[in-house]
């Protein structure tokens, strides 16, 4: 089975990829194609989070379990195929890649369909707008300028949903 999906960057309708990938693929497969349709260089730590179709937090996915006791243990992107936990009534998630800038998409399973033998999967099928992070490889950092050359201080997240790591933190006790 492929699964389609929409990723959208929050507070950017007009930003967004359409991806489709297997079933059968996990979690981490997912990131990565995220990462590489947004140009990410994959260097961040990363979660989504299942959510209702209210957006309202269910259960997240990291990249790394990092928890100390069993009892705390989460689920990982490594170990979580898409197809054991997506389906018709779980179609939202939201997605977090880094965690200090705080870049949050949502993700919508909009199709699931049969495998074409011919397509190599996953397959970035459509993309819409630019993300505004990316700094060009031969720039030259002048310690002297006191402009900000990579924009460092501009909001490079685009995030409706956390503003700042307060409101992350607020979201994940919604779990506990």
């Amino acid at each position: 089975m492929i699964y389609r999906f929409r990723v959208t960057l929050n507070g950017d309708e007009n930003t967004y990829r359409d991806l489709e990938i297997e079933a059968s693929n996990n979690f981490e497969d997912l990131h990565n194609v995220i990462l590489q349709s947004f140009g990410f260089d994959g260097m961040e730590m990363a979660s989504f989070y299942l959510t209702n179709e209210e957006w309202e937090p269910l259960e997240e996915i990291t990249l790394f379990d990092m928890s100390e006791d069993e009892e705390d243990r989460k689920l990982t992107m490594q170990e979580s195929i898409l197809g054991e936990i997506l389906h018709e009534e779980q179609t939202h998630l939201v997605y977090i890649y880094d965690f200090l800038s705080l870049w949050t998409f949502k993700i919508e399973l909009t199709d699931q369909h049969e495998r074409d033998p011919s397509t190599d999967y996953p397959k970035l099928l459509f993309a819409q707008g630019q993300l505004d992070f990316q700094i060009e490889s031969d720039s030259i950092i002048d310690d002297n300028d006191d402009e900000d050359p990579y924009g460092l201080d501009d909001d490079l997240g685009g995030s409706d949903i956390f503003d700042n790591l307060d409101d992350l933190e607020d979201f994940d006790e919604n779990w506990n």
